[in-house]
């Protein structure tokens, strides 16, 4: 099969397609015939040599995918050859072949291509275990979503608008926040024009926002902090902006804020299939439904991958980057 191989760690130039074996599936695995995949954050920190692959795991990059299934390994009956479906997987989505837990597979939802679906699986996995389990965002709540624009953004700013919850964005840039307000963000605020916590504080008549999703971290910490609700919850997911943050304590005992963070690529299949039996019960009805739907900004052929790697390191994007197998 042809798959991308990442020469050594380093600029999206290293590297390159080639031919390898096709995996096989395991017990309790589906080997799925790749169709698109979805290009992601962490696969830039895992080419950069900051995000190595868990033990076992193969080395080929790449956590979501939509396509066929090919073949079905020891104990797996919920799945069929052909059957349409969409995975999130630990590595090896950069290929025409991987083998997926089956836990961690769904179906693609109802008229949804496999483009489209290959940009759900690492997104909305994400953002329903840090905003709706660890952030316990409910209807009539208020969430501060930063970086808006990306895919994790976009995925929450619609997920959220949907679910009833109130929600605010940063950005970058006037083209983002426009797009932000679009998908069902009451309003998205450039970082490089404003402090943004003195305008969520302004939007919320001082009150601050129930959860903070942030990816940013460093300097953006101490804003959160303002911007929190007494008893918010600031759940983190990437350090962008930094990794090292300075905490008033006094101000976080006074709000009693609640912050965590967690990582997605190293839980167990048991944890990730959990997840994704919410999804199933929660959130596809709202994609057969057409409410709601990945935002796709560039479909690119394998092919491509270097430019592809490229595009979401400008941070130029807005939603989903795909590559199409």
């Amino acid at each position: 099969m042809k798959h991308v191989v990442l020469k050594a760690p380093g600029p999206a130039t290293n590297m390159y397609v080639a031919e390898g074996p096709r995996p096989q599936p395991g017990p309790g695995e589906v080997l799925i015939k790749v169709r698109a995949a979805g290009v992601n954050r962490p696969d830039i920190s895992q080419r950069l040599g900051n995000y190595p692959p868990p033990a076992g795991v193969t080395e080929i990059m790449g956590l979501e995918v939509a396509g066929e299934v090919e073949q079905v390994g020891d104990g797996v009956d919920a799945w069929q050859p052909g059957d349409k479906v969409c995975a999130l997987v630990a590595g090896g989505g950069y290929a025409e072949y991987v083998a997926a837990p089956a836990p961690q597979v769904l179906r693609v939802p109802n008229g949804m291509d496999f483009t489209t679906a290959a940009a759900i699986p690492e997104t909305y996995f994400t953002v329903w275990t840090n905003v709706f389990q660890s952030g316990a965002l409910k209807p009539g709540e208020s969430i501060l979503v930063h970086g808006g624009a990306s895919g994790i953004g976009t995925t929450a700013i619609r997920l959220a608008h949907a679910l009833g919850s109130r929600v605010y964005a940063t950005v970058s840039s006037g083209e983002k926040a426009a797009v932000c307000r679009s998908l069902g963000a009451t309003e998205a605020i450039d970082y490089h024009q404003e402090k943004f916590a003195d305008r969520i504080l302004e939007l919320t008549g001082g009150g601050g926002v129930d959860v903070i999703l942030d990816m940013r971290g460093g300097p953006f910490f101490a804003e959160n902090m303002r911007a929190i609700a007494t008893r918010g919850r600031i759940v983190h997911i990437a350090s962008l902006a930094g990794r090292e943050v300075t905490l008033d304590i006094p101000t976080l005992m006074r709000k009693r804020v609640t912050v965590t963070g967690s990582t997605l690529r190293a839980r167990s299949v048991e944890e990730k299939g959990e997840i994704a039996c919410e999804l199933r019960d929660r959130v596809w009805p709202l994609f057969d439904a057409g409410t709601i739907a990945p935002e796709i900004f560039r479909v690119m052929p394998m092919s491509e991958v270097i430019a592809a790697h490229e595009l979401v390191e400008s941070n130029t994007h807005i939603g989903k980057v795909v590559l199409a197998m």
